[in-house]
Order: structure tokens, then sequence, then C-alpha cells
């Protein structure tokens, strides 16, 4: 059953979901992972972007944006094979307690003053364990709602975890500001974020064995040769469902143009923009910047399910590049600090709606046996792109981030991601 075909019936209120003992648990165990992200992500761009014992160039920017987002690169594969063979109950209550480790690790080596590669193979270590729970939480929804009620839940879930990790960024701005934003406040801040990961795993220990899947293992028994087949296992599923080969090229041109679009922002607000009222420019800035963008992604999560059933996935996905392209060229390109922030809040609206749409997709017709995978091949391939047009461009963006041409460009990305995706639903005979 495809997202647009979801019944009247299937558009429940959140508090029926709430009233399901497996969805409640899971939700809660990944808000408190979520908000361990935000914590210590936001911590950890302070530690390293905003730290006046530390300096900060576009390299270096690009070099943080990489730890975020190359785990699901780098692991991606291979939790996909090991979420389809392992307990998924097990793997979200080691993988949490293991992160909490290793958040003590990066942020003592934050306290101590460590940069460069040291540092970021710390991050790149809490990040890739991440990546094994969102993964994991994420192939485990259908197994505590009803399958006609995907569609809503998913976007229940993703939405409200999204807000819940700006959630943990707020508390580590404001925990930075008491605590200090020298190398030892920074420590301390990012430390925080042990607490979400130890909360998640209790929280997780409460499911049944088997309770959350696989229900079915079509792996081999030697894990080696289980985690080589998971890419190409993972591609061979999606390329079987138009609409979901259709949404990951959507997708591709989303992570690539919020790329070039973020990279800038982080530098205006570090080197141009100034405090204008109530608008705040530096470490402040950018958490309001994050603000908005959570307003534009609960926004998203409310409305997605009525938008994807009134007008059907394809024109909702058309329409989500179409806007966000707008606002690429309308808000963000006069790069002043009132617009850029309204244009995050656009950007993330029109993205999440785009975001959950491809998840509903591959929840709704990727089989149980393949999503983790599947899930683990969108995660490598969505955050690949995201990290390859940062690289780029900051090569080429000056230090104070003014690069109309670079903003330009984002525009024109999301309009051919767009165009792609035609061709493909077209050429497939997908329905909308």
């Amino acid at each position: 059953m495809t997202a647009s075909a979801e019944s009247p019936a299937a558009k429940v209120r959140l508090r029926s979901f709430v009233a399901l003992p497996g969805f409640r648990r899971l939700v809660f165990s990944r808000f408190a992972a979520q908000w361990s992200d935000g914590v210590f992500r936001a911590g950890l761009a302070g530690a390293v972007l905003f730290n006046p014992e530390r300096g900060a160039d576009p390299l270096t920017i690009a070099g943080g944006f990489a730890v975020l987002l190359l785990p699901y690169s780098l692991i991606g594969p291979f939790a996909g094979a090991l979420l389809d063979r392992w307990d998924r109950r097990r793997v979200l209550v080691f993988a949490n307690f293991l992160r909490a480790v290793a958040v003590v690790g990066t942020a003592a080596a934050v306290g101590f003053g460590v940069a460069g590669a040291g540092l970021f193979i710390l991050a790149l270590l809490v990040e890739g364990i991440a990546r094994f729970v969102g993964s994991g939480m994420s192939a485990s929804l259908p197994h505590v709602v009803p399958a006609r009620t995907i569609v809503t839940a998913n976007a229940v879930v993703v939405t409200l975890g999204s807000v819940t990790a700006v959630i943990g960024g707020g508390c580590a701005i404001g925990l930075r500001a008491v605590l200090g934003s020298g190398n030892v406040g920074s420590a301390w801040t990012t430390s925080t974020a042990i607490a979400g990961s130890a909360v998640a795993a209790v929280v997780a220990a409460g499911f049944s064995p088997g309770k959350l899947g696989p229900d079915a293992v079509d792996e081999p028994r030697d894990v080696v040769v289980a985690v080589a087949r998971g890419f190409a296992d993972g591609a061979r599923a999606a390329l079987r469902v138009p609409t979901v080969t259709a949404g990951f090229v959507a997708l591709f041109a989303h992570r690539a143009s919020f790329g070039i679009s973020l990279l800038l922002t982080v530098l205006l607000m570090r080197y141009s923009f100034t405090d204008t009222g109530p608008l705040k420019a530096g470490l402040p800035g950018l958490g309001q910047m994050v603000f908005m963008a959570g307003a534009g992604i609960l926004v998203a999560g409310l409305c997605t399910p009525r938008l994807v059933a009134g007008f059907g996935r394809r024109r909702v996905t058309i329409g989500s590049l179409v806007v966000a392209a707008g606002a690429q060229a309308g808000l963000g390109l006069p790069m002043i600090l009132p617009t850029v922030l309204f244009a995050s809040f656009v950007i993330s609206l029109a993205g999440q709606v785009l975001k959950l749409s491809v998840d509903s997709a591959i929840q709704s017709e990727v089989g149980d046996e393949a999503r983790g995978r599947v899930f683990a091949l969108y995660d490598t391939l969505f955050n690949i792109t995201q990290v390859a047009a940062v690289s780029v461009a900051a090569v080429i963006t000056p230090l104070d981030g003014r690069s109309p041409l670079l903003l330009i460009a984002a525009t024109a990305i999301y309009l051919l991601g767009g165009a792609c995706y035609l061709v493909l639903v077209r050429r497939n005979g997908a329905p909308s």
C-alpha cells in the first residue's frame, strides 16, 4: 500500500498512537537518543566553530560536517545488513550504551584541547554508533503500529524526534552560556549527551527479545559476507520500487543544495552578520536558525500526511523542491540575517515533507527482510551527497560566506532534482 493510499481511518490522532505500548516505548527511546544527538552536535559545534580558543575556516567547517554525516556513509551498509540479521532490540540497547562511552572520550578530548584528526575520529565514532540507533529505530517502527497507519506514525515519530534534537541543541547552547565557551566549558556541555543515550538504552531494554524484528533472516551465517552484501542488497531492493528510486534522486538534490546553504550560513553567522535587535549572530544566531528549522520540521510533520493524501506523493515531492528553490533564491540570496533565518524555516519544512514522503515509501513498499538495508543505503547516499557538496563549496567560498553564485547553483540543483524525479517516475509508470 502506498502512502497516498492510506485510508482516512489511518489518520489517527497522536493519542491513539500513544495508547500503543510498543509505540510509546520506541518513541521514548528515540526521543532520548535524539535529544542526546542534539546536545552532542551543538556542543561539538560550539567547541570547534565558535570557540575563542580555536579558529574556524571553510575547510574546518566542512570537516565538522563530514564528522556528522560520514558515519551514515561509512556505517550505513554494515548497519543495514546487521539490522536485518540481529535482534534490533539488542542493537538499540548496546549501541546506546556504547555511544555514551564514546561521548565521554570525545568530551575529554575537547577539554584537553585536542583538535584536528584526533577529535574528528572520536566524534566519528560517536556518530557512527548513532547510525545503528537511528536505522534500527526506523526499521523497527512497523513492528509497533498497524500497517495502515505507517505514514501518520512515521510523520509523528520523525517530526517530534527532530524537534527533540533541536531542543537538545538548545539545551547545549544554554549550558554553554553557563559553563563557558572555552575548551573546558565545551567539554562539560558535550558530556551532557551521555544522559540521553543511557535513558534510550534503558527504555529500549523493556522490549521483549524479537519484538522489533527482523521477522525473517535471509543473511548468510558469515557476518562478514552479510555486511559485504548489505549495500548491494539494499540497492537492489530500492531499485525494484520506482517511487523509492525516484525519491532518492529528489533527496540527493535537496541534500546537495541544503549542504551548500548550510555552509554559507555558518560562515555568515561566524564572520559577517551582527546582532539585529532580537536576532543574534554567532552561535546564538545559529541556535535561532536551528529553532526556525525545527519549527519548519514540526509544521511538516503536521501537514505531510494530509498533503500526500490530498495531492499524491509525486505532486508533494515536486512541490517541496520548487518551494525550497524559491526560498533559496528569494530569501537566502539577499544574505541578510532576517531573511536567512526565515529561509531556514521554509527550506527545512520543504525538506522534511520530502523526507517523510520517501520514508513512507520505504516503510510501506519495501519488505521487512530488506527494509533495514534500504534505510542504510538511504543514509549512505543521502549524506555522501551533502558531504561532497559542502566539501566542494568549502574550497571556493570566501571566509565571510558571501557567495551569491553558490546560492544560485544551490537553487538550480533543486530544480534539476525535480526534473530528474519526474523523468524517473514517468519512465517507470509509478503511481502518483
